[in-house]
C-alpha cells in the first residue's frame, strides 16, 4: 500500500510541474573544483521539476544562507543528480588526478539534503558516494518522495527525515532506517501537520497549491527549513 502511495505521489508531482526542466551544467556550480582541503561541501536537491536555482524554493534558500556563513553550498535539480555527483567528485579530487583516492575519500566532508523527489535523490547520491568510499556527514530528507529512499546507506554518519502525512495530499516518506545502525545514527523522523496551520503560499502557483496541498505547505514552511539549516550547521561544526 505504501509503495502504491509513493507511485501515486510521483505521478501527482508530474502533474504539478507544468514548466519544462531547466538545464543544469557543471559551470553552474559556483564552488571551486577542488574545494580547499578540510572544507564542508553541502549539496541540496530540489523537488519535482523545480529549477535548480529557483530562489523561492526552500532548498535553494537554505543553500544561499549557508553560503553567507562561509560554507560551500550548491543546489541541483533532482533529475540532474548525475551532474551533481560529477561535480562532487571534482570538488573532492584535491590532487586533480581524475579520481577520488582513498586519502581524499577519508578527508571528505559532505552533507546532502533534498525535498520531495530531491529527498530520494539525496539517498541515491549517498549510495553512489558509498561506492566511491566517500563518507557523508549528514543526509536530510524533507517530505521525501521515492521508491527506494527509506534505507540510509552505511557511509552516512547521521540522517534526519521531516515529513507530513496529511489527508488528500502527496505524502512524504514516514520512516527512514539505517542499513547499519552501528554506523548511521537516525536523528529522527519528524512529523508535521498543516490541516490547522497557516503557511504563506504566495510564492506558489494556484496549480501547485491546489494539487500539492500540505506537501507544498511543508516546502514553504520556514520552521522546517530553519531546523534543516541548523542540523547542517551542527554537522559542519563537528
Amino acid at each position: 500500500m505504501r509503495q502504491a502511495g509513493q507511485i501515486f505521489a510521483a505521478a501527482i508531482s508530474i502533474v504539478m510541474c507544468a514548466l519544462p526542466v531547466a538545464a543544469q551544467h557543471l559551470s553552474d556550480f559556483a564552488a571551486p573544483r577542488p574545494i580547499p582541503p578540510g572544507s564542508v561541501l553541502v549539496v541540496g536537491f530540489l523537488g519535482g521539476f523545480d529549477r535548480w536555482n529557483d530562489p523561492h524554493r526552500g532548498v535553494r534558500r537554505v543553500a544561499l544562507n549557508l553560503r553567507s556563513r562561509g560554507l560551500y553550498a550548491e543546489t541541483a535539480g533532482n533529475h540532474r543528480y548525475r551532474t551533481a555527483l560529477k561535480f562532487i567528485r571534482l570538488a573532492l579530487d584535491t590532487n586533480r588526478n581524475g579520481r577520488i583516492d582513498p586519502r581524499e575519500a577519508l578527508a571528505a566532508r559532505v552533507i546532502l539534503f533534498g525535498q520531495s523527489w530531491g529527498g530520494a535523490a539525496t539517498v541515491k547520491v549517498a549510495r553512489a558516494l558509498q561506492s566511491l568510499g566517500v563518507p557523508v556527514l549528514l543526509t536530510i530528507q524533507v517530505d521525501s518522495v521515492g521508491l527506494h529512499d527509506a534505507d540510509i546507506p552505511a557511509n552516512v554518519r547521521e540522517a534526519a527525515n521531516f515529513y507530513q502525512d496529511d489527508l488528500w495530499t502527496i505524502k512524504g516518506r514516514r520512516v527512514i532506517r539505517a542499513v547499519d545502525p552501528a554506523r548511521t545514527r537516525i536523528l529522527g523522523n519528524f512529523q508535521f501537520s498543516y490541516h490547522d496551520r497557516y503557511v504563506d503560499e504566495s510564492d506558489s502557483s494556484w496549480m501547485r497549491r491546489t494539487i500539492g496541498r500540505s506537501h507544498v505547505k511543508m516546502e514553504l514552511d520556514p520552521l522546517v527549513w530553519n531546523k534543516v539549516e541548523q542540523l547542517i550547521l551542527n554537522a559542519a561544526e563537528k
